[in-house]
């Protein structure tokens, strides 16, 4: 078996078998295969993609090139959730203690933030001391013992995906959708999950831009789910504004921890809520989303979900002391509020610029080597379909220089459209796809 035979099959639209995918895999994984063929076999699946079949083998063989975790010895059914990247998305800081206090472990391994779309990992190190770097055992342990982990991923998990998406980040093969339902899935099956929630963003601040993309997605996924004797369900999501009203990371720690104690934004709220009623259906804590809904929001009203978020960061070495007085979390030195420069219907909440915004002041990396400031960030005060007042309040900067504020300013600013006319809300999910 070749190399440049499976990339002309590719090439040429035809369908490569598993045996095929398995060897390409392990070359690629060992070395054997070079980056330039790696490079040109992910063009070829680009321009004429894949099928569910070899989708799924494509994941499987990237999940099995490394550790493949089992969790059944500590859990009788491994849950995660993933989303697709968008601005101001900390679900996962309120969604994994809230199911974890009904009762169903969750052991995640979370990933950084890269271009406009914030990471797990870098707003939970906004707290001193959280170790996002767990051993195997370390996770399991502590899995077992409070049933909740929030960590980074070990390099041992997937390493053929590791080294295909450094490629295809600088080949221009970043949008397959086959490579990138593979790249998701296969890190997930390698982490051990058996149940997931797949939260699919939608919109300008997303990678999937329409829904018909979108869709294409969610599909594949879940086909390769069930193919691999998983179960998964997809919610196609927005992402035109951002999610709640915080997009920095120690000031959506700050949001979470409201969410926590009962308050936050109404929209990240009704997202949690969501989110986690599906997961625990999936987990089999609750017959269907109405009676998980129940149980989620008893958990949040009567401090249960707080009490468990609490106990992760001081699990994994966070000084709690910054998570009940949120104030001692990184403060931006300047910090100034952008007024309504007219009065009229919020139209658009351009995500995409909002979070870019934020990348610049310091609060993201365009790179995976650059540095990031846990203080800096945005908040914002309305959403599409609010009306406002000329001088209402409408962001919030927060940085580390006067000379990223103003331009922050100027880009915040255009990044919000008005209209004299009524404009309807934007919906927070448009489907399910399972």
């Amino acid at each position: 078996m070749r190399a440049v035979d499976i990339i002309i099959k590719k090439r040429d639209r035809l369908e490569l078998s598993e045996q095929e995918i398995r060897f390409f895999i392990q070359g690629v994984t060992t070395g054997d295969i070079p980056d330039y063929q790696a490079a040109a076999w992910a063009m070829a699946v680009l321009l004429n993609g894949m099928t569910a079949r070899e989708t799924t083998d494509l994941t499987l063989a990237m999940a099995e090139s490394g550790e493949m975790l089992d969790l059944s010895g500590v859990v009788d059914i491994a849950v995660d959730k993933h989303s697709t990247g968008g601005v101001g998305d900390k679900t996962t800081l309120v969604v994994e203690p809230l199911v974890a206090a009904c009762g169903l472990p969750v052991g995640k391994m979370s990933g950084r933030g890269l271009g406009f779309s914030g990471g797990t990992l870098d707003k939970m190190e906004s707290i001193p001391g959280y170790n996002t770097r767990l051993t195997r055992e370390q996770f399991l342990a502590q899995l077992r013992d409070i049933g909740l982990v929030l960590t980074g991923q070990s390099g041992d998990l997937a390493p053929a995906d590791g080294k295909l998406y450094a490629l295809r980040d600088v080949t221009g093969t970043v949008p397959s959708i086959p490579l990138i339902a593979s790249s998701i899935m296969s890190k997930k099956i390698a982490a051990g999950a058996q149940a997931i929630v797949l939260d699919v963003k939608v919109g300008v601040g997303a990678f999937m831009q329409t829904l018909d993309q979108a869709r294409e997605l969610a599909r594949l996924m879940t086909a390769i789910a069930a193919r691999s004797g998983r179960r998964a369900v997809a919610l196609l999501s927005d992402m035109n504004q951002p999610l709640g009203c915080a997009v920095g990371n120690a000031l959506e720690v700050r949001e979470a921890i409201e969410t926590l104690h009962g308050g936050g934004p109404a929209d990240f709220v009704e997202h949690c809520l969501t989110v986690a009623a599906h997961l625990l259906v999936l987990g089999r804590r609750a017959e269907g989303l109405d009676a998980a809904r129940r149980m989620a929001e008893q958990k949040l009203a009567d401090g249960s979900a707080w009490a468990m978020f609490r106990t992760l960061v001081q699990a994994q070495g966070g000084d709690v002391r910054f998570v009940d007085e949120p104030q001692r979390l990184p403060t931006a030195p300047f910090i100034e509020l952008i007024p309504a420069p007219r009065a009229g219907y919020v139209t658009a909440m351009d995500a995409r610029e909002i979070g870019e915004t934020a990348v610049t002041l310091g609060a993201g990396r365009a790179r995976k080597e650059d540095a990031v400031d846990p203080a800096v960030g945005v908040v914002v005060h309305h959403k599409v379909g609010d009306w406002v007042e000329t001088g209402q309040p409408l962001f919030t900067i927060h940085a580390n220089s006067r000379e990223a504020l103003s331009a922050a300013r100027q880009r915040l600013l255009a990044a919000c459209r008005w209209s004299e006319q009524p404009c309807p809300p934007l919906p927070l999910f448009y489907e399910v796809i399972d």
